[in-house]
């Protein structure tokens, strides 16, 4: 049975008093309306356990989305906890550069023995844009060494997001979350994504809805001239937008494109790697061979910081030669701490079956979520495995969508606060139409997936009261 958050474990009213003051006066934190929290209390989580997350007061949450889609086995593994404190008492920290420390060494050899093919070379980063950031510049550099330096193009999803570095953010199909910071990289274009729900052709045949979506990278690299197009950056299930999964058929015609054109296929797995779709690595959930392989978050399952940049030895092989060396590189990459961390998340892994659990029982989630299209606001519920979107929509009949202002009156107005209020931490996001985002931990099952859905159908009945 879990332990109950007691009285005695949340903060008094002072030490609130002060944390509150102390957040709003110093903390800067990420992707968050500052101002809001002027006349308002910052929500500070203090303690983890199994599914579930206690805020300063000792009010319970379920973990709806994982942290940020990060918490696979859950909170409060102290087996992850003393494996970072051995390896710390051990060998704190070593870098990468020029030499390696037998933690790297052995999560290398592991990962790659995971991930499909021949992507048998690891490059390991601090975390999941900084993998993106060094597919692309593996992807510029390999061509340029290999007789093909005008190989520099890439091409991504619309509504896609990659990372917030200047080379992720430039292959993000979010133009809103672009804007301040430009000029970004240039020579990054987009293509449709596979948002089957809201398919501008073949909305009723996936298949055919696939393979036009995927011609469509094809079409992206005739119009640029396929000597400039170095790579295609692709997520299993995008995220961004709320959780589109790939029509039947869409990778193999995605892979025929890109080995057609010389370019490479990078599976951008930040999310999707590590259990969340029930494998090690969603490529495999779909059954495609990339070039590289991005990947963070669930590595450690948010122990420690990690991410990862896989490669197939073609990638490597340039490198390998004479005095090449791939300039790059991060302080914190392949951290001997993280890396522990991560074998020991990954031995849990395998003895408690997670991949084999999240395959098991995916079905009774997908089942549990989709009892809520019987609401008039929720007009789709889209995903695999363990993560989910729920578009919400004013009209089910037409799946006429919100416009800005209703969107931010319905989500920032009401939902976001509404579900956390209600014990529910995820995502209501309107990156794209509105949606509600889930992605729990991989441990949950059938009592999570009921209190999910509970929570989500009594504050989105009363949303319908506040349209």
């Amino acid at each position: 049975m879990r332990k109950k958050m007691m009285p005695s474990d949340a903060l008094d009213d002072t030490d609130f008093a002060r944390l509150q003051q102390s957040a709003r006066d110093h903390l800067w934190m990420h992707f968050t309306r500052m101002g809001s929290y002027q006349t308002a209390e910052v929500p500070v989580i203090v303690r983890g356990d199994g599914a579930y997350i206690y805020d300063a007061r000792g009010k319970r949450y379920l973990d709806g989305l994982a942290g940020l889609f990060v918490s696979q086995l859950g909170h409060g593994r102290t087996e992850l906890a003393e494996a970072a404190a051995k390896q710390a008492s051990e060998l704190a920290f070593f870098p990468l550069w020029s030499y390696a420390h037998p933690k790297s060494i052995e999560l290398a050899e592991r990962v790659a023995g995971y991930a499909p093919g021949d992507l048998n070379r690891v490059f390991f980063t601090s975390g999941g844009g900084e993998a993106v950031e060094t597919a692309w510049k593996l992807a510029k550099n390999y061509f340029k060494l290999t007789g093909k330096p005008m190989k520099h193009k890439v091409i991504s999803r619309a509504i896609a997001y990659h990372g917030t570095t200047h080379g992720a953010l430039s292959i993000t199909g979010l133009p809103d979350l672009k804007a301040q910071f430009e000029p970004l990289v240039p020579s990054t274009f987009r293509v449709p994504n596979t948002n089957l729900y809201r398919a501008p052709i073949h909305g009723d045949d996936p298949v055919a809805f696939g393979r036009w979506a995927a011609d469509q990278i094809a079409v992206a690299i005739e119009n640029e001239g396929p000597d400039t197009v170095a790579a295609v950056f692709l997520e299993p299930v995008q995220n961004a937008g709320g959780c589109f999964p790939p029509p039947p058929g869409y990778f193999e015609r995605v892979r025929e494109i890109c080995d057609q054109y010389d370019v490479l296929l990078v599976s951008d797995e930040v999310i999707c790697a590590f259990g969340r779709l029930g494998h090690m690595f969603g490529a495999e959930r779909y059954g495609y061979h990339p070039d590289m392989i991005t990947c963070a978050k669930g590595l450690t399952s948010g122990y420690a910081p990690l991410g990862a940049m896989i490669a197939t030895d073609r990638l490597m092989e340039p490198f390998l030669q004479g005095n090449a060396s791939f300039a790059h590189g991060y302080t914190f990459g392949g951290h001997p701490v993280s890396a522990a961390v991560a074998l020991a998340n990954l031995d849990i892994f395998e003895r408690e079956r997670i991949n084999e659990h999240v395959r098991d029982t995916e079905g009774e989630f997908r089942a549990t979520l989709e009892k809520l299209l019987d609401l008039p606001l929720v007009g789709d519920v889209r995903g695999d495995g363990y993560f989910y979107g729920i578009e919400l929509v004013k009209d089910k009949a037409t799946k006429e969508t919100f416009d800005d202002a209703e969107s931010e009156r319905l989500l920032r107005g009401f939902l976001s606060k509404a579900l956390f209020d209600a014990g529910l931490y995820c995502r209501a996001d309107d990156r794209g139409d509105p949606v509600i985002q889930l992605s729990p931990p991989l441990i949950c099952d059938q009592t999570h997936f009921d209190e999910i859905e509970q929570i989500l159908r009594a504050v989105l009945t009363e949303a319908e009261t506040k349209l």
